[in-house]
């Protein structure tokens, strides 16, 4: 409690102090500053802050955060940039000490191979925990899984195969062991387990709406069907199964360009219920809660909460208002919220 009470104590003082050099800087680009001996620079500034604050501030931080008041006066940098600092993986936390009090980030990692070409985007990133994987989508239709070291595991460019449609969101099954991903009219299911050079899969198709994101109900009563969510472009969120054997009974002759094979749409059994007014732009389920959320820029049904099985149903749903909408949402199992961003 005393360290709480000395660090806002020293948070006050350190906002006076970047106060002062704004009002200094905004005279003097009007030309009305005067030398007074009050004046602070940099070695002023750097030599406050380091008094207030030890070692929790390293230099280049000091200096970063005064040159953005010094070039912008109007826009306030954030005063949590001033404390985040590295630390080498092999340090640990135990050795943090009274630094964990502020902002502890772990060392950067850099992947030096090319996922994403020029004029292309990650849409979605994935982790899978269990078998120290990540995941990766492009907006043009590259799937990229990397193991634990970061290094690509391989990759497979689903654009070229296809149409001009987008890749819009992605996910990984567990039980089935693919990786799924949605584009604005199609569901593909990709083997990554297969060889380098022969990807293969699975293409669900048609799908009348746009649909813009997907996520994986995580389930442990049937290892051999997995369960996702989806949401489009006209605020609906479906609920579909997959099965093991649906790979062998509805599946059509593979495309020549590639081993992905085609399952009609039409074929599979896919509950949907209207939630949203607009744009569906999140869907994610909570094994905590068991239950089920999707966001949308809607102003009336922003945030809908509810159990999978409102969507084969039309009992009312657990639902709020935010204006303008959420964009965003995720939930806090230690603290037990649900936040939002909207």
């Amino acid at each position: 409690a005393l360290e709480l009470i000395d660090f806002k104590n020293a948070l006050e003082q350190f906002q006076n102090l970047v106060e002062k050099v704004i009002i200094q800087k905004t005279k003097e680009s009007s030309g009305l500053c005067t030398k007074d001996g009050d004046e602070v620079d940099y070695d002023k500034f750097h030599r406050t802050t380091q008094t207030l604050f030890g070692s929790a501030v390293k230099d280049q931080n000091v200096q970063a955060f005064f040159r953005k008041i010094m070039s912008n006066p109007d826009e306030r940098p954030p005063w949590p940039e001033i404390f985040v600092f590295f630390t080498e993986e092999s340090t640990g936390m135990s050795s943090a000490s009274k630094e964990s009090m502020f902002f502890l980030v772990s060392e950067k990692q850099q992947i030096t191979h090319s996922v994403v070409k020029r004029k292309d985007i990650i849409k979605g990133i994935v982790k899978v925990p269990l078998l120290h994987l990540t995941i990766t989508t492009s907006q043009r239709g590259v799937l990229t899984v990397f193991n634990k070291q970061r290094k690509s595991f391989f990759s497979y460019s689903f654009y070229f195969h296809q149409d001009t449609t987008w890749i819009t969101g992605c996910d990984f099954l567990p039980n089935l062991k693919y990786v799924v991903a949605v584009t604005e009219s199609t569901v593909i299911l990709w083997d990554y387990k297969s060889k380098e050079g022969k990807s293969d899969g699975f293409v669900i198709k048609p799908m009348k709406n746009c649909l813009l994101c997907v996520c994986t109900v995580t389930m442990a009563d049937n290892l051999a069907k997995d369960t996702i969510l989806m949401g489009d472009d006209r605020g609906y969120v479906y609920l579909l199964t997959i099965t093991s054997d649906d790979f062998i009974m509805k599946q059509s002759k593979a495309e020549k360009e590639s081993q992905f094979k085609v399952l009609d749409s039409e074929s599979f059994d896919i509950p949907k219920r209207k939630l949203h007014d607009d744009w569906v732009g999140k869907v994610k389920y909570f094994s905590a809660l068991k239950c089920f959320g999707s966001c949308s820029t809607d102003s009336i049904n922003s945030f809908v909460l509810d159990d999978i099985k409102r969507l084969e149903d039309q009992l009312p749903v657990k639902e709020f208002s935010v204006p303008k909408g959420v964009n965003a949402f995720t939930y806090c199992g230690k603290a037990k919220v649900i936040v939002t961003g909207g």
